[in-house]
């Protein structure tokens, strides 16, 4: 086992990142109130957090859903060849739909998260993974997603926070040009300033404004969050994959505890 150094947070330190993950776009003023600290320090406490690599990034969470796009789940389990996973990957990262990949020890070795316009594009993507790659890959599963429940990252504070839902129905809303490379720009950093983020764009901050509320009022955007090192915090990420033999909605309610309720 790899030692870890844990990186030891205060208050101020959780109470910003809490915040940052429910809202990274919150203006500094308002953290500083809710931190009980003054703006200089909450700018430098956030400097400090991504400099020591414990915010990874300022994201955007979006929800494919409402731009007309379906999200799947593809579960592989894969032969240890390290020169052929190298390859599996670079070709996954170039395929266009790929938009999360995790690496797991246990059940599986690697988890896929696809946005596809149709069943079929899933279908295509699979197979031609299974004609490439289907003496490097011994065992597959997928799921498609219908509802998501997000939670805040609550082990900063301990308190209680209901979950973000979206998925849901998808919906062809209109896109234009613009509003991709809104997009694009936030994917990298979604705390950018406003005028900068209108000046990549060759748009106004009034028009990109405008753009962000209609995409947030049409559920595209779902929240803006952080990522997070959990090495550097001493954490370990765990994915619990539960398989119902009947999926009644009284079974699903029945696992649809308050996380607040588990041990800690």
């Amino acid at each position: 086992m790899v030692e870890i150094t844990r990186i030891s947070l205060d208050r101020v330190d959780r109470v910003i990142l809490a915040e940052l993950d429910k809202n990274c776009r919150i203006p500094v003023s308002r953290l500083a109130k809710l931190a009980r600290t003054s703006r200089q320090n909450v700018e430098y406490r956030i400097n400090s957090l991504v400099e020591k690599g414990v915010i990874t990034g300022f994201n955007v969470t979006l929800n494919p859903h409402k731009a007309g796009y379906k999200i799947y789940k593809l579960y592989l389990q894969l032969k240890d060849i390290p020169e052929e996973k190298k390859k599996l990957l670079r070709y996954l990262r170039k395929s266009g739909i790929v938009f999360w990949m995790s690496e797991c020890h246990g059940a599986w070795d690697l988890i896929l998260g696809i946005y596809v316009r149709s069943d079929y594009d899933f279908y295509e993507l699979k197979n031609h993974l299974l004609s490439r790659y289907g003496d490097f890959i011994t065992n597959k599963d997928w799921s498609i997603l219908l509802d998501i429940k997000q939670y805040p990252k609550m082990y900063f504070t301990n308190g209680k926070a209901r979950p973000t839902m979206f998925a849901g129905e998808v919906v062809h809303n209109k896109m234009e040009k613009t509003d991709h490379a809104i997009l694009a720009e936030m994917a990298n950093n979604a705390r950018i300033p406003l005028t900068t983020l209108a000046s990549r764009v060759n748009s106004t901050p009034e028009e990109v404004a405008e753009r962000l509320k209609r995409m947030k009022e049409l559920g595209i955007i779902v929240q803006y969050r952080i990522g997070v090192d959990l090495d550097k915090l001493g954490l370990r990420l765990y994915k619990v994959i539960i398989n119902l033999d009947k999926h009644t909605k009284e079974a699903e309610k029945a696992l649809d505890f308050e996380v607040h309720d588990l041990p800690r």
